[in-house]
C-alpha cells in the first residue's frame, strides 16, 4: 500500500526509548510514503556503541555529534526535494529542537509510547541489537514526553505493526493536510 497524502517534502522521525517499535514502524513508514528510511542508530560512533553495549547511558555530550549527524541527513535529503523517515530516541526536548533546526521546520515527530512492561518483554526479546535491556530504565528517566509540542503524533505501541503504523497514518494525515 502507498499512501496518496503528499507528505510535502517533510521528514518524519520515529521516536521513543529502545525497544518502542522505531526502525520496525519506521521501515513500514518510508514504504508507505516512497522515501527513504535511515536508522538513527547507524549514525552512532563506535565509541557510543560501545558505551551503550557495555550497559553504559550516554550522556549530552555523547549524543550532540549523533544528533547532528541525524540533523545533517534530514538537512541534506529535504534540500534535494525528498522526503524521509529516520527512527531517532529525541528523548529530550532540546534534542527534537536541534533535529527540528536542522530540518528547517519540516519535521514531525512519531512518539511511540508504550508501558515499561512492554518495552522490557520487547527489549528481552530482540536478537542482535547493542541496547542492552539494562539501558531501559535510564532511558525512561532521561524522556521528556513531547505532550504538547507542536508536529508530534503519539500512538500507543500495542498491538501488531501493522495497527501501529495505521493509527500513526491516521494520525499524520491532519499534519499533512494542515501544510
Amino acid at each position: 500500500m502507498t499512501v496518496t497524502i503528499d507528505h510535502g517534502n517533510r521528514a518524519i522521525c520515529v521516536m521513543g526509548v529502545s525497544g518502542s517499535g522505531k526502525t520496525s514502524v519506521g521501515e513500514r513508514l518510508a514504504e508507505v510514503y516512497g522515501v527513504r528510511f535511515i536508522e538513527g542508530d547507524s549514525l552512532h560512533s563506535s565509541a557510543n556503541v560501545e558505551k551503550m553495549a557495555r550497559g553504559t547511558p550516554l550522556d549530552d555530550e555523547d549524543r550532540w555529534p549523533w544528533l547532528d549527524a541525524i540533523g545533517a541527513e534530514i538537512h541534506r535529503t529535504l534540500a534535494a526535494g525528498s522526503g524521509l523517515v529516520v527512527s531517532c530516541s529525541a528523548l529530550k526536548r532540546i534534542y527534537r529542537e536541534r533535529l527540528r533546526t536542522a530540518a528547517g521546520g519540516k519535521l514531525i515527530f512519531v512518539y511511540l509510547d508504550g508501558s515499561k512492561e512492554l518495552l522490557s518483554k520487547r527489549m528481552g526479546a530482540r536478537t542482535g541489537h547493542f541496547m542492552p535491556a539494562s539501558l531501559l530504565e535510564s532511558q525512561l528517566q532521561t524522556l521528556e514526553v513531547p505532550t504538547g509540542e507542536p508536529g508530534v503524533v503519539t500512538v500507543g505501541i500495542d498491538g501488531s505493526v501493522e495497527e501501529i503504523v495505521a493509527r500513526v497514518l491516521a494520525g499524520l494525515e491532519p499534519l499533512f493536510q494542515a501544510g
